[in-house]
């Protein structure tokens, strides 16, 4: 069984200002996403078996759903300001009907239905926060930061690797959209 999701890349060309905010976000209880793994989840689908990968990969290509510029922009937190447990990067775009492509595509496998999807990256995940003030202060000076746009012309099958020190990600297949 391999763990898997879909996600949108972000360009390599967003790394320095994503390094930039996640060291203004580097204090005590705060595990960062490193820069270069920071993307946008489309659908977690858990574990799946390798055989799968395929009719998976099969039924992404049937997507419906034209590339589309985005706009990646502000700073933010889930689930609310009083009880932070991830903060992300937003994502402004055509991504709510690219999810329901791939919500319908992968109907027949039976994953489940995301019952709330909110395009964002994940920058961290808050552990134990003991310096809330200080948080919140960065955040607010972080909440309109504009990265700027980008082409959504693919998505990934990635695998998702879970170990100690953090996720190790790896693209198992690229699905142009059309």
């Amino acid at each position: 069984m391999i763990r898997t999701f879909i996600a949108v890349e972000l360009p390599d060309r967003f790394l320095h200002e994503i390094e930039k905010i996640g060291s203004e976000l580097d204090i005590p209880g705060i595990k960062l996403v490193e820069p270069e793994q920071v993307h946008i989840t489309m659908k977690f689908l858990g574990d799946i078996n390798e055989s799968d990968i395929e009719p998976i990969t099969s039924a992404l290509s049937q997507i419906n759903c034209a590339p589309f510029e985005a706009r990646i922009k502000g700073v933010g937190v889930f689930p609310k300001i009083a009880y932070i447990k991830v903060i992300w990067l937003g994502a402004q775009g055509n991504f709510e009907a690219l999810h329901k492509e791939v919500e319908r595509v992968l109907l027949p496998f039976k994953f489940g239905k995301d019952h709330q999807f909110s395009p964002h990256a994940t920058l961290a995940r808050v552990k134990v926060l003991r310096e809330k003030a200080l948080l919140l202060e960065k955040i607010k000076k972080m909440e309109d930061i504009d990265l700027g746009n980008m082409n959504v012309e693919s998505i990934s099958l990635k695998k998702s690797t879970l170990r100690p020190q953090g996720p190790i990600y790896e693209t198992l297949k690229e699905i142009k959209l059309k």
